[in-house]
């Protein structure tokens, strides 16, 4: 017998625009881990990022209608939760510093200083997402994180392929500007 569990997201996603709502809560269990994770990264915010999360998928529940298939539905809930992100992120206007999102986990490492260094990488680079433009930041979340390719940026964000190059080029220029100035080695 096959379970929700084990259904293809293809097959949930299926259901769940017939209105079964038990093959949209598993969609939501599969997919909040990569939602909360880019609206962490986006905000600093450990609370505002399962928040968003929640919003995410609300929205996607009440537009599930609206769900073209045109990509992935993966694709589909990021670019919601990637707007959702952007429009608190205008609302807040503000800059956060890194907190430790409980979700990460970090390289066990046999060199004593290695788990330190790391740790310190990451909370610089999350303090450094935090100075980019927000389109750059979401493109740089979208690509060095979920490892998505410019395509798939492209279509999750609905822009030119041109535009999400330039985005993420223009981040990590900045980025190595930041690492230089902080000292960071290759």
């Amino acid at each position: 017998m096959v379970t929700a569990h084990d259904e293809p997201l293809e097959q949930l996603v299926a259901r769940a625009t017939g209105g079964d709502r038990d093959a949209f809560s598993e969609i939501a269990r599969r997919l909040m881990k990569p939602v909360v994770a880019l609206a962490y990264r986006m905000t600093g915010d450990r609370d505002a990022s399962f928040d968003l999360a929640q919003d995410t998928f609300v929205s996607a529940w009440q537009n599930l209608g609206g769900y073209r298939g045109e990509a992935g539905f993966e694709s589909w809930v990021l670019r919601i939760a990637g707007n959702k992100t952007l429009n608190h992120l205008k609302a807040e206007r503000r800059t956060v510093t890194g907190y430790r999102f409980d979700g990460e986990t970090a390289e066990i490492s046999t060199e004593p200083d290695s788990a330190l260094v790391k740790e310190e990488l990451r909370r610089g680079v999350l303090e450094f997402m935090q100075s980019l433009p927000e389109q750059q930041r979401l493109v740089f979340n979208l690509r060095f994180y979920r490892e998505l390719t410019f395509e798939e940026i492209a279509t999750v964000l609905d822009k030119a392929i041109g535009t999400v190059k330039t985005n993420y080029r223009e981040a990590v220029k900045k980025l190595r500007v930041h690492a230089m100035e902080k000292g960071w080695r290759e």
